[in-house]
């Protein structure tokens, strides 16, 4: 590569990293504008908080699985469900209901028709998440260890972290997927998030595995979500190690590879198709 390219390539870069930051300005300004909808996120979340820890009061310590040779109550438990099934909710939906907004508005053709690469359309629409969602889960977990006794181990924070790192990409080519389908069926998306509240619901983040059909424990071993939560939890409540939740690592690597190329290649077709028809617009 010539120094000219390396230059362009350079300048490029720097010109859609500016493009996301505007994305975020645009949607911390929209999101301060309505403040209600952010109160109401949090109420819900302490009422959840407050519901699962008076289910707990229900579940005796013995019915639930130990990590690093530890007993956990039930709202350590699914504390850490909860955690993930935040990433999952914004992976799935952001996307495709930031696209949807921007038809309603008129403006998704006139977006896209401006020099924009894609994949920055697509990060720049939920990036305001991306930054939300893990202070708001780190705010979640530190709120259920100061109000119900909660412990988490700190060691695990690192580990949790690689794991989330390889499993958001999951969540991220299926929320891709759903996209191209509000774009082709207008509201045609539910299908994606059927598929991903069953497997969320297959996958023990509410309750422990063991309670679930036999079935479900074997198809758990290929469903990403069961993965995640199981390495969190071995990390956050077991203090497992970078070693410890390595073959985790390993198996959501290419699940995750594989839904971001999928997501890719719907995406692209979506549009393409619209395009073709002229009916980007239409909702």
């Amino acid at each position: 590569m010539s120094q000219v390219e390396r230059l362009s390539w350079r300048e490029d870069l720097a010109a859609e990293t500016r493009k996301v930051t505007a994305f975020v300005r645009r949607d911390f300004l929209t999101a301060f504008s309505y403040r209600l909808p952010f109160v109401t996120d949090w109420l819900s979340l302490l009422v959840q908080t407050l519901l699962f820890a008076y289910i707990g009061k229900l579940i005796p310590e013995s019915s639930l699985p130990t990590y690093g040779g530890q007993p956990v109550d039930y709202l350590e438990f699914v504390a850490v469900g909860i955690t993930l099934t935040s990433f999952i909710a914004v992976g799935i939906s952001r996307l495709a209901s930031a696209l949807r907004q921007e038809q309603v508005q008129g403006t998704l053709e006139v977006m896209l028709l401006t020099p924009t690469a894609w994949t920055t359309i697509q990060i720049g629409s939920a990036f305001y998440d991306i930054i939300y969602v893990p202070i708001r889960t780190v705010i979640f977990l530190a709120l259920t260890s100061v109000f119900f006794g909660a412990v988490y181990d700190t060691s695990g924070w690192g580990p949790s972290l690689l794991v989330l790192l390889c499993f958001i990409p999951c969540v991220w080519g299926l929320g891709i997927i759903s996209a191209a389908a509000m774009l082709t069926y207008r509201r045609g998306s539910g299908g994606v998030g059927l598929l991903v509240t069953v497997a969320t619901l297959g996958s023990g983040a509410y309750v422990p595995m063991d309670l679930l059909p036999s079935w479900v424990q074997e198809l758990a071993r290929i469903n990403p979500i069961a993965i995640a939560v199981q390495a969190l939890r071995d990390t956050l409540l077991g203090g497992a190690t970078y070693a410890d939740i390595w073959p985790a690592v390993i198996r959501l690597i290419p699940m995750a590879v594989g839904a971001l190329v999928l997501g890719a290649i719907a995406f692209r077709a979506a549009v393409q198709r619209e395009r073709r028809k002229g009916t980007l617009g239409l909702y």
